[in-house]
């Protein structure tokens, strides 16, 4: 099957190089996410199963992010290969 242009993913030159859209629109999520954790520095209490612990805000979103992005290829590599070819 012929691929139309409209099957091809936008890009845009930036500085002689073409670059996806969606790299920019990622690039820009990680820098927010970056800039948030830095922002939020106070000291939490965050209450596990059994006991209560005292985590610098900070450390306990930069770990929910990380648990996000390892679900979010987990699932994105089943997603692929579960795809007809």
């Amino acid at each position: 099957m012929a691929r139309t242009s409209a099957d091809k993913p936008s890009k845009l030159t930036v500085k002689g190089r073409e670059v996806r859209l969606r790299t920019i629109g990622v690039g820009i999520l990680a820098v927010l996410a970056v800039w948030f954790i830095a922002a939020n520095t106070a000291s939490v209490s965050v209450k596990l199963w059994v006991s209560t612990v005292s985590l610098p805000l900070w450390l306990v979103l930069a770990v929910t992010l990380a648990v996000g992005l390892v679900i979010g290829v987990f699932v994105a590599r089943r997603l692929a290969a579960r795809k007809p070819r």
